[in-house]
């Protein structure tokens, strides 16, 4: 890649999440197969891909949700521990927004915020609810903060899930599918936020089906088929020229309803 502006006219930062011929199998599946991939600070990667194709589950290698049996992984530099304490501070490190929401069900949405920075990061209670606030404000959900999950919609739940992640300050979020359980008419409110997070300087790897949201937002669009990635480039280029027969396939029957 060069180093040419983005889109959202960012040049791209040094080399933050860097992937070198990474192999996985699930039994006789080759699901990832010889990934190589490098993130640049500040840059947002969309993956897409039919399914099936092995997205989600490089998106979960990256923080070690999942492992590999070959190839490595780098963030900033550090290849990525295998267990105990290193780990756990690599994931303090890596946000991760799932398609579900994996709140605590039991906590207020101020608590569930707060968790992390309290247990993981050694912050004081009032610092960590007031920097909490901030970040519930800037998702658009500071007026829920001493409800529980279950009283919030499934996208007011999705903001939160993110205001978590951000809450431990993270040096790159990975989201998976993060709008895929919502109903349509809250997908945008999440979108949204995703969009203005892109915007200030997140470093970000979303895996997703909403190419809108890969057109507006990403500087890299990173297509896989079958365990492997198969085509990338700017979301201009990917979308209006696509290269391989096997992404033209894919767009002529998304882009066609």
């Amino acid at each position: 890649m060069t180093d040419t502006p983005s889109p959202a006219g960012r040049a791209p930062g040094a080399p933050l999440v860097v992937l070198t011929d990474v192999n996985k199998h699930f039994g006789d599946l080759h699901v990832l197969q010889d990934i190589n991939l490098t993130v640049h600070e500040g840059e947002v990667v969309v993956v897409i891909g039919p399914s099936g194709s092995g997205k989600s589950t490089l998106c979960r290698t990256i923080n070690r949700l999942e492992t590999y049996e070959s190839g490595t992984i780098t963030i900033d530099g550090q290849d990525l521990p295998q267990e105990g304490k290193a780990l756990a501070r690599l994931r303090a490190d890596v946000g991760m927004v799932f398609q579900s929401f994996n709140l605590f069900s039991h906590k207020t949405i101020l608590e569930n915020v707060t968790l992390g920075p309290i247990k993981v990061r050694g912050l004081k209670p009032k610092e960590a609810e007031k920097q909490a606030m901030a970040l519930l404000e800037r998702v658009g959900v500071a007026h829920q903060a001493k409800k529980y999950p279950a009283q919030l919609s499934g996208g007011q739940q999705q903001r939160v899930a993110i205001a978590r992640s951000l809450a431990m300050e993270p040096r790159v979020m990975l989201f998976d599918e993060p709008t895929s359980a919502l109903d349509p008419e809250m997908i945008n409110e999440v979108l949204d936020v995703m969009v203005s997070l892109a915007k200030s300087g997140m470093t970000m790897i979303v895996v997703t089906h909403e190419m809108g949201f890969a057109r507006k937002a990403a500087d890299r669009v990173v297509f896989m088929s079958d365990g492997a990635i198969v085509e990338e480039n700017t979301p201009e280029e990917f979308f209006t020229n696509p290269q391989s027969p096997r992404a033209k396939d894919f767009l002529g029957k998304i882009l066609t309803h």
